[in-house]
C-alpha cells in the first residue's frame, strides 16, 4: 500500500512503505479510551515518518508502529529550536465515512513555515498523503459524534551538530490524537487577560510561523492570565502596546452593532485557517469583513458604548471560542452580557456542519479520506 510521487521527468521519487502495528491495541481497549479522551492524552497505534538529508533529499518514507525517536544529546532541535508543527482534524460522517478540512492549507502553511525557520521545505503532496496514510490505517481511533481525530503533522532538525546553522538532516513526522467534543454542554464563554509585560511576537520575527519557540514564550503569560482568575491571554502589539494581536492560540474577532466583524490583520500573528474559512463564510453570507488594526482602548469604550455586540477566539481545537469578559490592570469589561453570541454560535455552526458533512461544501474545504 502507497502512492508514489513523480518528479517533473516522471522518475519515481517517493512511495510510502506501510508496516502495520503487530500488536494492535483491542477493540475493547480503544472503546475505553475513546470514552473519554480529554485532549492530547490518548493516541493512536501508528505514525507517519520521513527523513531528509542534504545528500538524499526526502526518503524512507514509511507508516509504522509509534514510537520514541533516540536522539542524540546534540541533536541540533534540542540547542536551536529548529521546530515546526500544525494542527487538523479529521471527523467522522455520519454515513461512517471520514473527512479531512482543508489539509491543502495546512500543508501550504508548513511549508511557509519550513522557510521562515531555515528548514528543508516538505513537499505539499507528501504532507497531504502522510495525513491520509495515517488517518487510513488509524481510522478507527476516529470517536462518533461531535469527536474528532487531532492529526500532529511536525519536523525536527536532527543532524548531530552544536553549531548555528541549518541543520543538514531533519524528521517530518505525523501523529494523531483522538479527542471528544471541546466544549460539554456547548461552547461557554471565556474570560481573557491582557498581557502588558509580554509581548508574543514582533514584525520580522517569527508570529506568523507555527513553530514551538511561539508557544512556549506564551507560557509565562498564560501563567498570569490564570493567576488572575482568567481562561486565556490575549497579546498587545510589540511597538506600540496598544493593539490587539491574538490570543496564546487562536486568533481573534470582533463583531459590530451594524452586523460588520473585524480581526486583526496577518503579519505578526498566525494566518489561521479557521481564521480564513471564518473569514469567507462571512463574506459568503453578505457580512462586511475588515482585517485592520483594534486597539485595546477601543474594544473598552466599544463594549461599553453597545457599539461593540461580540467578540469570539477560533481555532482548530476549539472552531470557536465566545469572550465573554475582559481583565487587565486597567479594569475589568464584559461583552454582550457575558453570553455567547448569534454571530459567533451561527459561524461556528456552519463551519462544524462542513466538516461534519452535515452542509454542502461550496468552498472545496473537504477531503474524504474513506
Amino acid at each position: 500500500m502507497g502512492v508514489s510521487f513523480d518528479k517533473a521527468d516522471g522518475s519515481l521519487w517517493l512511495k510510502f512503505d506501510v508496516q502495520p502495528k503487530a500488536d494492535l491495541t483491542s477493540d475493547a481497549d480503544r472503546t475505553a479510551k475513546l470514552k473519554d479522551p480529554g485532549f492530547g492524552r490518548v493516541f493512536t497505534d501508528h505514525m507517519a515518518i520521513v527523513r531528509y538529508s542534504a545528500d538524499k533529499g526526502w526518503h524512507n518514507a514509511r507508516v509504522e508502529s509509534r514510537a520514541n525517536f533516540p536522539l542524540d544529546p546534540a541533536t541540533a532541535v534540542l540547542h536551536y529550536a529548529q521546530e515546526i508543527f500544525e494542527g487538523l482534524k479529521a471527523y467522522r460522517r455520519d454515513d461512517g465515512g471520514i473527512n479531512l478540512f482543508r489539509p491543502d492549507a495546512n500543508a501550504k502553511r508548513f511549508r511557509n513555515s519550513a522557510d521562515r525557520m531555515a528548514m528543508a521545505p516538505v513537499p505539499e503532496a507528501v504532507f497531504i498523503e502522510a495525513v491520509e496514510q495515517l488517518v487510513h490505517i488509524d481510522h478507527k481511533w476516529i470517536p462518533g459524534g461531535e469527536g474528532s481525530l487531532y492529526i500532529r503533522p511536525f519536523m525536527i532538525a536532527n543532524e548531530i551538530f552544536l553549531g548555528v546553522k541549518p541543520s543538514a538532516e531533519y524528521i517530518f513526522a505525523v501523529i494523531a490524537s483522538p479527542v471528544g467534543s471541546y466544549f460539554k454542554g456547548g461552547p461557554a464563554p471565556v474570560s481573557i487577560w491582557v498581557s502588558e509585560n509580554y509581548t508574543r511576537a514582533a514584525v520580522g520575527g517569527t508570529g506568523a510561523v507555527k513553530c514551538g519557540g511561539n508557544y512556549a514564550a506564551s507560557l509565562r503569560a498564560q501563567a498570569e492570565a490564570i493567576d488572575h482568575g482568567c481562561d486565556q491571554v490575549v497579546f498587545l502589539d510589540a511597538v506600540e502596546h496598544r493593539y490587539i494581536e491574538e490570543l496564546g492560540g487562536m486568533n481573534v474577532f470582533f463583531v459590530f452593532d451594524d452586523g460588520s466583524l473585524l480581526t486583526p490583520p496577518l503579519g505578526t500573528i498566525l494566518p489561521g485557517i479557521t481564521r480564513d474559512s471564518i473569514i469567507a463564510l462571512a463574506k459568503e453570507a453578505g457580512t462586511t469583513v475588515r482585517e485592520e488594526a483594534y486597539s485595546i482602548d477601543q474594544w473598552r469604550a466599544d463594549a461599553a458604548s453597545g457599539k461593540l455586540k461580540e467578540a469570539f477566539a477560533c481555532g482548530t481545537a476549539a472552531v470557536i471560542s465566545p469572550i465573554g469578559k475582559v481583565c487587565s490592570a486597567k479594569g475589568d469589561f464584559t461583552i454582550n452580557g457575558g453570553a455567547a453570541g448569534e454571530v459567533a454560535m451561527g459561524l461556528r455552526k456552519k463551519l462544524v456542519d462542513i466538516q461534519y458533512g452535515r452542509a454542502a461544501d461550496t468552498h472545496n474545504w473537504i477531503k474524504k479520506v474513506l
